[in-house]
């Protein structure tokens, strides 16, 4: 039987923790888990920590950490992603995908076409939902460690400051990613709904940035992550 698996943001070791409220409450009145059951939990050090709940009330859930062991083994190429932004589900979707295809970092992307606005405290709530998001997906990959996402930036900026071995940006109209000798680090651009303008391509080549093609069709901005961190890893990492 699977062990539910929980991501705690607090440092972890063998011994007796109290869980953070918003844990607490999911495993006592949304789970309705009950003291003796049996937990898994990370704390996105890298290692699995195993034990039983020794004490479980409306608001104070006590575990018992008996096993600490080392979590899954990240993948040896190290992925930032630049993801348009898009709305709703979509940027949820892209999110939850590329951290279960292994990606390290994923920073939301302003760019010319993007039709989604962030300012002030809307913009923090976003933040703080794709974080869980990603939170979420670690927790049913089985992944130890979870994916930084960085606040929004403008494309601008990204690719400027982005340093990877190798960075590419997707275009239909380019050399496909096989083509690219192994690198260690790997930066992907990919744009918003309505795709990168050509003026944006260009700016990204100006910055180091390869154009790298993934087939003849073109891909909805949330199925090119996946398709594209699948080949990446499939070519240079741990697939």
């Amino acid at each position: 039987m699977r062990l539910s698996r929980f991501f705690i943001d607090a440092p972890l070791s063998t011994g007796q923790h109290e869980l953070p409220e918003a844990q607490a409450h999911y495993i006592s009145r949304v789970l309705r888990m009950a003291e003796g059951d049996a937990v898994q939990m990370f704390d996105g050090s890298g290692h699995e920590f195993r034990g039983s709940l020794l004490e479980v009330g409306k608001k104070r859930v006590v575990v018992q950490i008996d096993e600490q062991f080392a979590g899954q083994i990240e993948s040896p190429l190290q992925i930032h992603l630049g993801q348009g932004l898009s709305r709703g589900e979509r940027m949820d979707w892209a999110i939850q995908k590329a951290t279960e295809l292994g990606v390290n970092e994923i920073t939301p992307i302003f760019s010319d076409r993007c039709e989604v606005r962030l300012k002030d405290e809307r913009a923090d709530k976003r933040l703080q939902h794709w974080r869980q998001v990603a939170i979420s997906a670690c927790e049913q990959c089985g992944r130890s460690r979870v994916p930084v996402i960085h606040p929004p930036v403008l494309l601008a900026d990204w690719i400027k400051q982005t340093d990877a071995e190798l960075k590419l940006v997707l275009h239909p109209v380019a050399e496909p990613l096989v083509s690219h000798a192994k690198p260690s680090t790997l930066a992907f651009l990919i744009g918003p709904e309505g795709g990168l303008s050509e003026a944006e391509v260009e700016q990204a080549k100006g910055n180091g940035f390869h154009a790298a093609r993934l087939g003849p069709r073109v891909l909805r901005t949330e199925t090119a992550p996946v398709v594209a961190l699948a080949v990446a890893q499939q070519l240079w990492g741990d697939f």
